[in-house]
């Protein structure tokens, strides 16, 4: 089994928007059985809030729910856990290495690289612009499950 934790400060807005786009995409190829999704943020800010509603929202506008879902924070014991940390900014980035000491595994990465582009996914808690972060997070997922297919699958 193949198990993904995607990272963001905060785990209300981009990442848990990354773990149910990519679960939809897993059910979508039937790859449930084998990918395991998971969301956690570097910061303990919003720890057992819910994802934030504009974020709830754009995901419904796309037939996704996230209902259940709390945040919960990235802890230095995950990295054994887990085979790939998907952070969605520099910042995201820069926080894991800090959390787990080192990525001696090489198991960190950020979204978009599997599109293509190094470029992070503005923060809409920021920029209020949750379509874009949606749109971006998608292709980032798109990509990456391609990228699991061809190497992994």
């Amino acid at each position: 089994m193949i198990r993904i934790m995607f990272v963001c400060h905060g785990n209300i807005c981009r990442s848990p928007m990354a773990e149910f786009i990519m679960k939809k995409l897993v059910s979508d190829a039937e790859y449930t059985s084998e990918i395991y999704i998971s969301s956690s943020a570097t910061s303990s800010e919003e720890l057992g809030n819910p994802v934030y509603p504009p974020a709830r929202s754009e995901l419904a506008k796309h037939g996704i729910g996230c209902s259940g879902k709390t945040a919960v924070q990235l802890r230095k014991s995950d990295y054994e856990k887990y085979d790939f940390f998907i952070g969605m900014d520099t910042a995201n980035i820069r926080n894991m290495n800090r959390i787990f000491g080192s990525d001696s595994a090489g198991k960190i990465y950020k979204l978009l690289t599997f599109a293509g582009r190094g470029g992070d996914v503005s923060d809409p808690w920021y920029s209020r612009d949750f379509s874009t972060a949606y749109s971006d997070i998608e292709e980032g997922c798109t990509a990456l499950l391609s990228h699991l297919r061809e190497n992994y699958l």
